[in-house]
């Protein structure tokens, strides 16, 4: 059977010699951006116990939550052996390396500090950051998919790629990170926008919080059957290393969506 054979894309998007653009980047200046403009325009919406001013002072702290989380958990979560004999490794993130567990982590603390600090609850900025945050991971996604990294087990069907990274071994691959493409990023962000548009669900906080962590959960879970696995985990072999880390996420979603859907709603302001 003939295979899409992937094309040596450069990791490098432009190369002007003292400053370089790359993929990874773009990616998630990309969903950055994205999610700084949605989630401003969110917040002018009622009900708005958050303020505009507020949520464009948020992200500096999301940057950096996103960036020393997302560098860091993928340092310690996965290699953590390979980085303690290269320290020096740590701080090269322009090569790639970043765990989504770790960047959700460092958000998850610069949300609650920041909320703790302006004095307003931290679900009325998770939940914005929530509806917003799965374009970001979809762009992460294609950047994964173009630097030829996370890719998917051997497989004989139709639509697999032959990836042409050494490590590869010129083998027909899930092209994995455009499944997880879709079921972490795109699939999320719609349900998200229904919910928020049509339902009203933030006029129940936390009820986007937790069916986005629901939501990931349940994708990542079932992205990792078809995605090579990195860190073999001896006592589960049955488990990935990223279904491990995205179990949790799952429970606590269900358990947020049901409290949410307990509490009383919040009465819709008058314009």
């Amino acid at each position: 059977m003939d295979y899409f054979t992937f094309p040596n894309i450069d990791p490098v998007l432009l190369d002007l010699g003292f400053f370089q653009i790359r993929w990874y980047a773009l990616a998630y200046i990309s969903g950055l951006v994205f999610g700084w403009w949605y989630c401003m325009r969110l917040a002018r919406s009622v009900p708005n116990n958050i303020t505009v001013k507020q949520v464009d002072d948020f992200m500096v702290w999301a940057v950096l939550g996103v960036i020393l989380g997302g560098r860091l958990g993928h340092v310690f979560f996965y290699y953590p052996g390979h980085y303690l004999a290269n320290p020096i490794e740590i701080f090269k993130v322009w090569e790639g390396g970043m765990a989504f567990h770790g960047g959700l982590l460092g958000v998850i603390v610069a949300m609650l500090v920041f909320a703790r600090k302006n004095k307003f609850s931290v679900f009325a900025l998770s939940d914005l950051v929530s509806a917003a945050v799965p374009v970001g991971i979809f762009f992460g996604r294609i950047a994964n998919f173009i630097n030829q990294e996370l890719w998917g087990r051997v497989t004989d069907v139709p639509w697999a790629v032959i990836f042409t990274h050494p490590n590869a071994g010129g083998l027909p691959r899930h092209p994995s990170q455009l499944y997880e493409a879709v079921m972490e990023g795109l699939i999320p962000f719609v349900v998200l926008f229904i919910l928020t548009h049509v339902f009203k669900a933030r006029f129940r906080p936390g009820l986007l919080t937790g069916t986005f962590c629901a939501l990931y959960g349940l994708a990542r879970i079932t992205g990792e059957t078809f995605r090579e696995e990195e860190i073999p985990i001896d006592f589960l072999p049955f488990m990935t290393y990223g279904q491990l880390l995205s179990l949790p996420m799952l429970l606590f979603g269900l358990f947020l969506i049901g409290w949410a859907l307990k509490q009383p709603r919040l009465v819709e302001k008058k314009a």
